[in-house]
């Protein structure tokens, strides 16, 4: 399949309604460290990803979409990339989203991949505005946004039938404008972000950071046992495996 797009490293391309790819995601999401933030580490079974983030994967969307990423040398699977826009959001919106496995933790993918998309975002697919959402708490993940030159703009409340822990600070949106994007030669010193809560430690697991408000949002929403994407990406490692390590060159971190 022809790819989305290329980095250094990687190579996105569109999934593919196949058993092959969705024994990809299968594997993506059975594992508890990933979706430590999402279903409190609940791994999901075939069934519940084949109806649900394995469909959103495959959906189209006004704007952008889902990508399945792989490193460039090997071909391996490590994960998946976002940029699309959907529900209510601004004609020239879209979030910003990836979730990695394990073995990927700690090497700059995730930013890599974002980097490429925020690119693409602006200069090819018209966007005028990026987003991307978190729990308050995955500190690692807002680090990622950071990176890319995302600004913390506000902390909100939803709830969720699926206890993480976390949850009840909050939820946080960070955003980067076109405009504050072609003004700067590279990441932004972020001021204003939240204070990181005192007692939180940084964990080792990575999801997407928008699907969770898909789920409220989407016409097709039910209050069903399966809420799979509770974001962000995403971005959940400990300092140790995190994908974005300040020593990479070229990563943005």
């Amino acid at each position: 399949m022809r790819p989305y797009l290329t980095t250094p490293r990687l190579t996105l391309r569109p999934f593919a309604d196949t058993d092959a790819d969705l024994d990809l995601v299968v594997d993506l999401d059975s594992d508890p460290e990933v979706m430590r933030y999402l279903t409190g580490g609940r791994p999901m079974t075939r069934t519940e990803i084949r109806a649900d983030s394995f469909a959103r994967m495959l959906r189209t969307y006004p704007v952008g979409g889902f990508w399945a990423t792989h490193l460039r040398d090997t071909g391996e699977f490590i994960g998946w990339h976002c940029l699309r826009r959907f529900g209510d959001a601004p004609p020239r919106s879209a979030d910003l989203g990836y979730r990695l496995r394990r073995s990927a933790w700690g090497r700059g993918y995730a930013t890599e991949g974002s980097l490429a998309l925020i690119e693409k975002g602006f200069t090819e697919l018209g966007l005028d505005r990026i987003t991307a959402n978190t729990m308050y708490v995955n500190a690692p993940s807002r680090k990622v946004m950071e990176r890319c030159g995302l600004s913390y703009a506000r902390t909100y409340f939803e709830e969720w039938a699926e206890p993480v822990e976390g949850a009840e600070h909050g939820e946080v949106e960070y955003v980067l404008t076109k405009d504050e994007w072609s003004g700067t030669p590279g990441p932004r010193r972020v001021v204003g972000r939240p204070t990181d809560h005192p007692n939180h430690a940084d964990h080792a697991d990575h999801a997407d950071h928008a699907d969770r408000l898909e789920r409220l949002n989407h016409p097709d929403h039910s209050d069903h046992s399966d809420h799979s994407d509770r974001w962000d990406h995403a971005d959940r490692w400990g300092h140790s495996n995190h994908p974005d390590h300040p020593n990479h060159p070229g990563t943005g971190g």
